[in-house]
């Protein structure tokens, strides 16, 4: 199946069948529903657009969508479809790796149309549909959980020191339904590399986490970070995200949300700057300090070699006192948080959750994020830039690992 990969182009043929598959994805996307009776959810409503913008990306990773579609359509019980989504669900994540470093294109896209696309076709089949509720959020968390790598880190390649990496999909997709994530490029990018410097080498293991705050609420972060970090079985754990114009090393995450961007499901939680919210953990406020301060070793870090600038970001954002650059955690948590140096929405979050488990498992492990600049929409030459950049960075902090 992945050898097709390597010549991958779509020529006319394949052309129509991709406008006769949106046909049939945009007649189910009339009533907002697919099979059994099942609503589409706000992110399966835009593959038919993505089908129709960039065909190229959103069906490149077609075969596996194909046959995993057949093969939960003819599952008959609840064990099939586990043994399908654990199969199809690593399967994913490796053809979206092989297609990555074959293209070369640093195309991060096909790996979420296609995840979305295998967790429509799950949510339709009939034999799902006839499940009990909690053997079907099991099976859609599973799939989410591994193709987005969860079962993919291994760190293998005897190197001295091991480092994990988490990038986001693809957001603001009703701005540009062919919007990439730059955070999810370095992901791909990066992925099982071993760099070294000074004559130290270090292994990169990532994972791919979705821009949706119910996933953050029901514990994914935590799920997915805390073997690692309580184990202390990794030298590094980074979170990476699209932010500004250049490269921000945030500092001080912050407990609350106040942005007031939807997510990929479109929806609000109601905070803003005037009324930030504390997030949830399982059901309960997550509970923490105002703020969190990140461990990385910033001075050699500061020296990754790039286009862009790095800053040491120390930004932040309280009620009494607005915004201003904190200067120690002490003073910053005895006041209520607005937003932290990666801002208020989930880019800050995921480096506040994963601070916090380093504050309850393993206070020496360097633990924080990287906002890389922006991009809009798909911008080739801009994320080789970042790509490379990132990489520099992160080579530049091992020496002082």
């Amino acid at each position: 199946m992945l050898s097709t990969l390597k010549t991958i182009k779509l020529n006319t043929l394949v052309i129509a069948m991709s406008l006769s598959l949106a046909s049939s994805v945009s007649s189910a996307a009339v009533s907002n529903k697919i099979a059994n009776n099942v609503e589409l959810t706000v992110e399966e409503l835009r593959i038919d657009k993505a089908i129709k913008s960039v065909p190229e990306v959103a069906l490149r990773l077609s075969e596996r969508v194909d046959e995993f579609t057949q093969q939960v359509n003819k599952a008959n019980n609840y064990t099939a479809l586990t043994q399908l989504v654990i199969r199809h669900g690593a399967g994913l994540w490796l053809d979206a790796k092989t297609s990555f470093n074959q293209l070369n294109d640093v195309d991060d896209r096909p790996l979420y149309w296609a995840r979305l696309q295998m967790s429509k076709a799950l949510r339709s089949a009939k034999t799902f549909a006839g499940l009990f509720e909690s053997q079907q959020d099991k099976l859609l968390w599973s799939f989410e959980l591994i193709s987005r790598g969860n079962t993919d880190i291994k760190f293998d390649k005897k190197a001295d020191k091991k480092i994990l990496l988490t990038g986001f999909d693809p957001f603001f997709l009703d701005r540009h339904i062919d919007q990439s994530n730059p955070s999810g490029v370095v992901a791909l990018s990066l992925d099982d590399i071993v760099v070294s410097i000074e004559g130290q080498t270090a292994e990169i293991e990532v994972l791919m986490i979705p821009v949706r705050f119910a996933d953050f609420d029901q514990g994914m972060i935590e799920e997915l970070l805390k073997p690692y970090i309580a184990n202390k079985s990794v030298d590094m754990v980074l979170t990476v995200s699209m932010g500004r114009e250049n490269f921000d090393l945030e500092r001080y995450p912050a407990l609350r949300r106040s942005a007031k961007a939807p997510d990929n499901l479109n929806v609000l939680t109601g905070a803003s700057q005037e009324n930030p919210l504390v997030p949830l953990y399982k059901d309960k406020a997550l509970n923490g300090p105002e703020f969190v301060e990140f461990s990385l070793p910033i001075t050699t870090m500061l020296n990754g070699e790039g286009k862009y600038k790095i800053n040491d970001n120390r930004k932040v954002s309280t009620l009494t006192q607005g915004s201003f650059n904190g200067q120690s955690l002490v003073a910053l948590n005895k006041q209520t948080s607005v937003s932290g140096s990666g801002g208020g929405y989930l880019s800050n979050e995921i480096s506040y959750r994963s601070i916090l488990l380093r504050d309850q498992f393993n206070l020496t492990l360097p633990v924080g994020h990287i906002h890389t600049p922006r991009i809009k929409a798909f911008d080739k030459e801009a994320l080789v830039d970042i790509v490379n950049q990132t990489k520099n960075i992160i080579t530049q902090g091992v020496a002082s690992l």
